[in-house]
Parts: structure tokens; C-alpha cells; sequence
């Protein structure tokens, strides 16, 4: 039996497409590793508290709104599938989104097929076959990767194997007292895990050649976020624990089990320095498997090999009919936006799924038809961008899209903004592409320093030079860039002054449109 669609992997993203799929009557399968949904969060985060946010109390009665402060639910019309219904806490147990995922799952009717090892993928005439350890066997035209970053991501360094990795350490603070210990990397799950140790370990250095990024400040969720740094507290006031800026060069395990390291700091140019640690622990991220693909279909990487190189289609750039969905998607606003967590990449599957329908299903990308006046077009960008979550979770990289005909304006939404600059909507004349950012250097910006100028409140005459996250309306031109307005930033979000933020809009697409 040969299937329009196979899904590898039953995690967050697999289930959202898989629902999508369901819904649409589609011929697929789901394929899972795992004895249930969601098996990479059975074990991580290893220390079981997720930093992805559950705003249950936001004062909202629209739920497309609250979805904007609830970053684990995924995308159903089921209002019981809603995370916010399985616990209260800010910063939920990951045990509570695997209960929740199961749910989902069942509750969708989506079709996986458990304890599927897979082993092989290969190209099959114009499609792919799949096989798993145990020699069964499985085919389809086109096959969707949503596996996540599954191998743990180990940097080349000399002696790196005799150490501990962050995938199956003693998490037990307990074997740690009064021990000096070094933890490898400057991401969540290095502070997560120094954080964990601080109350029995004696010494914890966090080491790592980069330097240190604060998602408060640079808005990636991914760089560290304010629940993991209690240890740069424990370190600035001159607690026994430190941040180490430099690379590790080389790890000897000692006669008695401990470790000499060789280390080169960064800021100096001393010669290397040699340190000494009871025990090691490598929290450097994770990367993706491509050891099932064959060379018949082997896609390319990118980012040190750690994702697959994709389009603007998320599909393979080298393989024809492969996709991705998911975190492994990230790759495409990697550090920029949203792809890599729940809260992003369900709305990129979303738009992966009407990709995939416009292109082998002949259903068009969902779309509303507008009176072709500046003031219908400005009141509907207008209105979405003060409700939409998807904008508001994936900014920078989703937008809104008004394509102007002479008796009409057709109006798509969420569509990637590079798919609509690689022409996936087709050819048009007049468009309007609307979409929330940041300004250009918000990320070097301390929002915290007053000395620092900021632009005005609901200041329409210098919009342009907002900082915080915004709307930014576009104007193309048989597909060139000929106009860019932006509309005032606002504390609470809301960009619905008449004078401020409508009028202005309006003006600015009258004046475009001639």
C-alpha cells in the first residue's frame, strides 16, 4: 500500500500535522519510536520543569488571544484540548504535556503506529520507502520528518567521551556534594542543570566559548531565560560557582576518576590554563539523526550538520517530496524566531499543511475576499495583528498577506514570509504583507537601562524607529519591495488608536495603491 504521506515521529509537531491530516480526510500514517506520544518528554528536560510559559489567568475571553501566553497547547478547535486545562503552573511539569500529548492523540483519532524502530529510508520510485528493525515495511509518495533533534550534539574535543553527557547523567543532586564539577555549555539545559546542583555540589563551573545571551533582551526564548540563571547570582556574588568565557582544548580522566582539563580563556591571552573537577557534565544541545536516510535521499545539513537544510516550503533542498516539521525546522530563523519550540512550530506545521494541500491536493491557502479600499484593507490588517496568535508567536517570520486586484482584496494569513518572496502565492501586482518584529538592533538594546532613549508611546512619527515588537506593513509591487509602513508601538499591545495606528495605515495604502 502506497500512502500519500508518512510522519516520522509522534511528538508535539507529528500530532499537530497528524491532526491536521485527520481532519482534512488525507491518507497518511504516523510512525513512533516510542510506546506513546511524546516520548522525548518522558526524559527531558532531565530535571522535569519545562521553561515553555502556561499563562492559565490572562484576563482573555477570546482564545485565539490567550493562545498568545499559552506556549504548550497545540492547534485544535476541540476547546478541551486546551494545556491550560491540565495545570496551573507557570512553568509546567513535562510530565503534565506528555499526559496532555496522550490525550491528544486519542482524543484527535490521529493514525500511529507505536514501537516503530526506523531503521532504513530510501527513495522508492518517485516516492520513499521506509523500513524499521525489524524488517516491516512502509511506503509513500511523500514523507514528513517531525522527529525533532534527537542525538545529543557533542563537540570535538579531545577526552570529551570519558565524561558525563546531559542525556544520561546521575541527575540525583546527592552524588554531587561537595564535589567540583564542570558543566559544558551556556544554554537552558547547562544553567538548568548547574541550578539543579548548587545546593551540594562545592564548586560548579559553566563553561562555554561564546558569550552569554539573555532571551530577555535578545527575544529568542532559546537563549537563557530568567527561570535557569539563579546560578549567574550564586556567581557575581562571589559564591563558589563561576562562568568560564573561553574553549575547552582537552579532558584527561585522572587515576583517582576525577578530570584535568585544559582550558583557554577568552578574554585573555594567557597560554592554557589547567583546571581540575571531580566531575564533568556536557550540556551542548542536540542535533538531528540522519543515519536512517540512504544515500538515495540523504538530505543536506547546514548549522555544523545539526538541521536539515529546507526551503521556504520546509521541504529538503535536495531531496524532492521530503519535509520537515517541528523543532528540526529552526533552521530556517535559527536564533531569530519561534520554529524551535512548541508555541512556534505549530503554526508552522499549520502552514506546512496548506503548503502541502496546495500543492498535491488542489486546495488552495484558505482566504477572504475584501472591498479593494485603502480603509478595508487597513481595518483587516489592522484587526489581525491585535488578535492573531500565530503572528504574535512567530514574529519575523509569519505574515499576514492582502493581495489587491482591481474589484477585490484577497486576504491569506500566516503565511512564511519567504515562501511569499519565493512566489508560493503566485504572481501579483499589488500585495500588502503585514507581520510583527523587533527593531533592527533590539537585541543590543537593554530594556532594563533608562538612560537609554527610547521611542515614544503610540508616537506615529517615529514608529520606524521602534525597538519593541510591532507591526510592520509592506508593500510589493509585482514582487519588489516599494513601501514600508510601521505602526507605533504600544505597551499593551494594542494597535487600535484610530488616529495612531488606522488612519495612518489607511493613508499609507491609499498612497500606494495610486
Amino acid at each position: 500500500m502506497v500512502r500519500d504521506y508518512i510522519v516520522i515521529g509522534a511528538g508535539p509537531a507529528g500530532l499537530q500535522l497528524a491532526a491536521l491530516l485527520e481532519r482534512e480526510g488525507r491518507d497518511y500514517v504516523v510512525l513512533e519510536r516510542g510506546s506513546g506520544p511524546g516520548t522525548f518528554f518522558t526524559r527531558f528536560p532531565r530535571h522535569r520543569q519545562l521553561i515553555s510559559i502556561n499563562k492559565v489567568n490572562t484576563g482573555y475571553t477570546d482564545p485565539e488571544l490567550a493562545l498568545r501566553m499559552d506556549w504548550n497547547s497545540l492547534l485544535t478547535d476541540d476547546p478541551e484540548l486546551l494545556f491550560t486545562r491540565y495545570t496551573e503552573r507557570y512553568f509546567p511539569a513535562a510530565d503534565d504535556l506528555v499526559r496532555y500529548l496522550g490525550d491528544f492523540a486519542r482524543r484527535t483519532g490521529v493514525r500511529v503506529e507505536y514501537g516503530v524502530h526506523v531503521a532504513r529510508v530510501s527513495r522508492d520510485g518517485d516516492g520513499f520507502l521506509v523500513r524499521d528493525d525489524g524488517g516491516r515495511t512502509w511506503q509513500a509518495r511523500r514523507l514528513v520528518v517531525a522527529t525533532g533533534v534527537s542525538l545529543p550534539h557533542v563537540p570535538d574535543i579531545p577526552g570529551i567521551e570519558t565524561a558525563e553527557r546531559y542525556d544520561d547523567f546521575d541527575t540525583d543532586p546527592a552524588s554531587f556534594t561537595n564535589q567540583r564539577v564542570l558543566v559544558l555549555g551556556k544554554g537552558n539545559s547547562a544553567f538548568e542543570t548547574a541550578d539543579a546542583l548548587m545546593e551540594k555540589a562545592a564548586v560548579i563551573h559553566v563553561a562555554g566559548p561564546h558569550s552569554l545571551r539573555m532571551a530577555w533582551q535578545t527575544h529568542f526564548v532559546g537563549h537563557l531565560r530568567a527561570v535557569n540563571n539563579n546560578f549567574l547570582d550564586s556567581y557575581q556574588l562571589k559564591s563558589q560557582n563561576a562562568v568560564l568565557d573561553g574553549t575547552v582544548e582537552r579532558i584527561e580522566r585522572r587515576p583517582d576518576g576525577g578530570y584535568r582539563v585544559e582550558f583557554r580563556y577568552a578574554r585573555t591571552t594567557e597560554r592554557l590554563r589547567e583546571l581540575h573537577y571531580d566531575r564533568i557534565v556536557v550540556c551542548t544541545g542536540f542535533r538531528f539523526d540522519a543515519s536512517p536516510f540512504d544515500d538515495t535521499c540523504a538530505p543536506e545539513t547546514v548549522i555544523d550538520g545539526r538541521f536539515p537544510a529546507q526551503t521556504s516550503a520546509y521541504e529538503s533542498v535536495n531531496v524532492p517530496g521530503l519535509y520537515f516539521a517541528g523543532t528540526l525546522t529552526q533552521q530556517r530563523d535559527f536564533k531569530r524566531s519561534t520554529n524551535g519550540f512548541i508555541h512556534g512550530f505549530r503554526y508552522g506545521v499549520r502552514a506546512l499543511h496548506r503548503i502541502l494541500g496546495a500543492r498535491h491536493h488542489d486546495t488552495p491557502w484558505p482566504s477572504r475576499d475584501l472591498p479593494a479600499e485603502p480603509e478595508a484593507v487597513a481595518d483587516a490588517l489592522v484587526e489581525r495583528v491585535n488578535r492573531s496568535s500565530g503572528l504574535w508567536q512567530q514574529f519575523g517570520f509569519l505574515g499576514d498577506v492582502v493581495t489587491v486586484h482591481d474589484d477585490r482584496a484577497v486576504y491569506q494569513e500566516e503565511v512564511p514570509l519567504d515562501h511569499v518572496a519565493d512566489g508560493g502565492l503566485g504572481p501579483a501586482r499589488d500585495r500588502f504583507v503585514v507581520n510583527l518584529e523587533y527593531g533592527p538592533d533590539h537585541d543590543h538594546v537593554d530594556p532594563f537601562d533608562v538612560t537609554v532613549p527610547r521611542v515614544r508611546e503610540n508616537d506615529p512619527e517615529h514608529a520606524q524607529d521602534s525597538t519593541y515588537l510591532h507591526p510592520v506593513v509592506r508593500h510589493y509591487r509585482d514582487g519588489a519591495l516599494a513601501g514600508t509602513h510601521h505602526l507605533a508601538e504600544n505597551l499593551e499591545n494594542d494597535w487600535d488608536i484610530p488616529a495612531v495606528h488606522r488612519q495612518p495605515l489607511a493613508a499609507f495604502v491609499k498612497s500606494r495603491l495610486g
